[in-house]
């Protein structure tokens, strides 16, 4: 379930259409009016009159665009079935549900877009011969807040059986330019489970981004004393990098440790 309520989706795509063009016109129809509050001038309140019905046009055709891409595009719940080795997917969309043979669904795509180490949105993506169905869940669904690796397991547990590969996919958003707001050696240390004078080494390794400064006063780090911070959205991908590389290291150790000699007896 993506869209759990047609009715709370469609209200935020009304507030949407309402207030977004009413936040732009917003100055000009203030202007506009006090022009024509001073001046009493024919000619401006004439401006004003023409904002104002730009304005309600504007309003009319985003509402009215918005619904109808919602009822035609946004998914609000997909289904496998039958349960075990499922033979066919039902898409339901606002308006109307289609239904398509399994043997049409490729190959399903967990996508996740992190800042700052944190999701920022999620959405699952049904790769299909004739095209890509975008299912993003609504901010309040809980498909939203779910672990991604715990969707792609209970994916991969529905559709192995039918020959369809579930992938997780990442992107970190890499738009930010505040130091305020990296991550610390010790936070990165705990990220990556190693012991803090080990994070420099690693970090210059697999290139993530560092950064000494001064924190300004009331930073969320000291002030007047220079600290060095790293690119979360980096450190989060090599995360999992550092943690296959720790599993090789003890996988071949482990391999290698000697047994007891011939005719000793172990300790």
């Amino acid at each position: 379930m993506f869209v759990p309520s047609r009715i709370r989706e469609l209200a935020v795509l009304l507030g949407g259409g309402v207030m977004v063009p009413s936040m732009i016109a917003a100055p000009l129809l203030l202007a506009a009016l006090v022009a024509a509050l001073f001046s009493g001038s024919p000619f401006f309140w004439g401006v004003l009159w023409i904002l104002l019905g730009l304005t309600g046009v504007a309003v009319i055709v985003l509402i009215v665009g918005g619904m109808c891409a919602a009822a035609s595009t946004m998914v609000r719940w997909v289904e496998f079935r039958p349960e075990g080795i499922p033979a066919q997917v039902v898409i339901a969309r606002f308006a109307r549900s289609s239904t398509m043979a399994m043997a049409e669904l490729q190959r399903v795509v967990v996508f996740e877009r992190l800042r700052l180490g944190r999701r920022k949105s999620i959405k699952v993506l049904l790769h299909t011969r004739s095209g890509t169905v975008e299912c993003e869940p609504a901010t309040y669904s809980p498909l939203s807040r779910v672990d991604t690796q715990r969707l792609i397991d209970r994916l991969t547990e529905q559709l192995g059986p039918a020959g369809v590969a579930v992938e997780g996919q990442t992107e970190s958003e890499r738009s930010f330019l505040c130091p305020d707001e990296w991550w610390t050696p010790s936070r990165i240390a705990d990220l990556w489970q190693v012991p803090s004078s080990a994070v420099d080494g690693i970090a210059a390794q697999h290139g993530v981004r560092g950064h000494t400064y001064t924190p300004r006063a009331g930073a969320m780090y000291s002030p007047d004393r220079a600290v060095r911070v790293y690119d979360p959205g980096r450190a989060y991908e090599v995360a999992e990098e550092v943690r296959a590389e720790q599993a090789a290291g003890q996988a071949s150790g482990s391999g290698a440790a000697p047994g007891p000699a011939e005719g000793g007896t172990p300790d």
